[in-house]
Protein backbone atom coordinates (compact mmCIF):
# COMPACT_ATOMS: atom_id res chain seq x y z
CA UNK A 1 0.00 0.00 0.00
CA UNK A 2 1.51 3.75 -1.09
CA UNK A 3 2.23 5.83 1.84
CA UNK A 4 0.62 9.11 -0.13
CA UNK A 5 -2.69 9.57 -0.43
CA UNK A 6 -4.43 12.61 -2.49
CA UNK A 7 -7.38 13.70 -0.71
CA UNK A 8 -8.96 14.20 -4.26
CA UNK A 9 -12.96 12.70 -4.39
CA UNK A 10 -12.70 11.47 -8.23
CA UNK A 11 -14.41 8.23 -8.23
CA UNK A 12 -15.17 7.90 -4.62
CA UNK A 13 -18.94 7.37 -4.02
CA UNK A 14 -19.99 10.03 -1.03
CA UNK A 15 -22.10 9.02 2.07
CA UNK A 16 -25.21 10.99 1.64
CA UNK A 17 -27.10 12.00 4.50
CA UNK A 18 -28.74 14.86 6.57
CA UNK A 19 -28.79 16.57 9.92
CA UNK A 20 -30.18 14.40 12.74
CA UNK A 21 -34.11 14.69 12.83
CA UNK A 22 -34.92 17.44 14.93
CA UNK A 23 -31.72 19.49 14.91
CA UNK A 24 -32.85 21.51 11.51
CA UNK A 25 -33.21 25.11 12.45
CA UNK A 26 -34.40 26.13 8.44
CA UNK A 27 -33.64 24.71 5.26
CA UNK A 28 -33.72 21.09 4.04
CA UNK A 29 -29.78 20.40 4.69
CA UNK A 30 -28.10 17.91 3.29
CA UNK A 31 -24.69 16.32 3.27
CA UNK A 32 -22.30 14.46 1.20
CA UNK A 33 -18.59 12.91 3.06
CA UNK A 34 -16.29 11.31 1.42
CA UNK A 35 -13.97 9.70 4.21
CA UNK A 36 -10.46 9.14 2.72
CA UNK A 37 -8.35 7.65 5.40
CA UNK A 38 -8.36 6.44 8.76
CA UNK A 39 -5.84 5.21 11.31
CA UNK A 40 -4.34 3.69 14.54
CA UNK A 41 -5.72 6.19 17.53
CA UNK A 42 -9.15 7.06 16.29
CA UNK A 43 -8.00 9.95 13.45
CA UNK A 44 -9.94 9.75 10.33
CA UNK A 45 -9.94 12.48 7.17
CA UNK A 46 -11.99 13.04 3.95
CA UNK A 47 -14.13 15.97 1.98
CA UNK A 48 -17.49 17.04 3.59
CA UNK A 49 -20.22 19.15 1.77
CA UNK A 50 -23.81 20.83 3.01
CA UNK A 51 -26.40 22.59 1.25
CA UNK A 52 -27.90 25.71 2.65
CA UNK A 53 -29.96 25.42 6.07
CA UNK A 54 -29.13 25.70 9.48
CA UNK A 55 -28.73 23.08 12.22
CA UNK A 56 -27.85 22.39 15.73
CA UNK A 57 -25.16 20.06 16.74
CA UNK A 58 -23.16 18.66 19.38
CA UNK A 59 -19.68 17.99 18.06
CA UNK A 60 -18.37 14.96 20.00
CA UNK A 61 -14.56 14.97 18.64
CA UNK A 62 -12.00 17.15 18.11
CA UNK A 63 -11.74 18.19 14.41
CA UNK A 64 -9.59 20.75 12.14
CA UNK A 65 -11.45 21.97 9.61
CA UNK A 66 -10.76 24.12 6.13
CA UNK A 67 -13.46 25.87 3.74
CA UNK A 68 -12.57 24.24 0.22
CA UNK A 69 -15.70 26.40 -1.29
CA UNK A 70 -18.44 28.31 0.04
CA UNK A 71 -19.66 30.62 3.00
CA UNK A 72 -21.21 29.45 6.61
CA UNK A 73 -21.74 30.35 9.59
CA UNK A 74 -20.37 28.23 12.67
CA UNK A 75 -22.12 30.03 16.34
CA UNK A 76 -20.80 28.37 19.30
CA UNK A 77 -23.91 28.30 22.38
CA UNK A 78 -23.14 31.46 24.03
CA UNK A 79 -20.77 32.95 21.55
CA UNK A 80 -20.37 35.13 18.82
CA UNK A 81 -21.14 33.94 15.14
CA UNK A 82 -18.08 32.78 13.07
CA UNK A 83 -18.37 33.26 9.11
CA UNK A 84 -16.07 31.24 7.52
CA UNK A 85 -14.91 30.67 3.66
CA UNK A 86 -12.85 29.58 0.98
CA UNK A 87 -9.62 29.61 2.49
CA UNK A 88 -10.55 29.56 6.47
CA UNK A 89 -9.29 26.87 8.60
CA UNK A 90 -10.15 26.30 12.40
CA UNK A 91 -10.82 23.36 14.88
CA UNK A 92 -13.57 22.79 16.82
CA UNK A 93 -12.81 21.19 19.97
CA UNK A 94 -14.41 17.78 21.59
CA UNK A 95 -17.58 18.85 23.38
CA UNK A 96 -18.62 21.77 21.17
CA UNK A 97 -22.58 22.67 21.23
CA UNK A 98 -23.80 25.26 19.03
CA UNK A 99 -25.28 25.64 15.01
CA UNK A 100 -23.43 25.71 11.87
CA UNK A 101 -25.48 27.87 9.11
CA UNK A 102 -25.07 27.22 5.71
CA UNK A 103 -25.75 30.27 3.43
CA UNK A 104 -23.53 28.74 0.35
CA UNK A 105 -23.06 25.25 -0.23
CA UNK A 106 -19.99 24.57 1.70
CA UNK A 107 -17.30 22.00 1.24
CA UNK A 108 -14.35 21.50 3.87
CA UNK A 109 -11.65 18.79 4.28
CA UNK A 110 -11.16 17.67 7.84
CA UNK A 111 -9.45 15.49 10.02
CA UNK A 112 -11.15 14.22 13.04
CA UNK A 113 -9.71 12.53 16.47
CA UNK A 114 -12.32 10.26 18.66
Amino acid sequence: MAKFLALGIEGVEPEEYGPDEGSVVSGAPRFRSWTRDEADGGLSCGIWEATPGKWRFENPHWEYCRILSGVSVVTEDGGEPHIVRTGDSFVLRAGFKGAWDVIETTRKDYVIRT
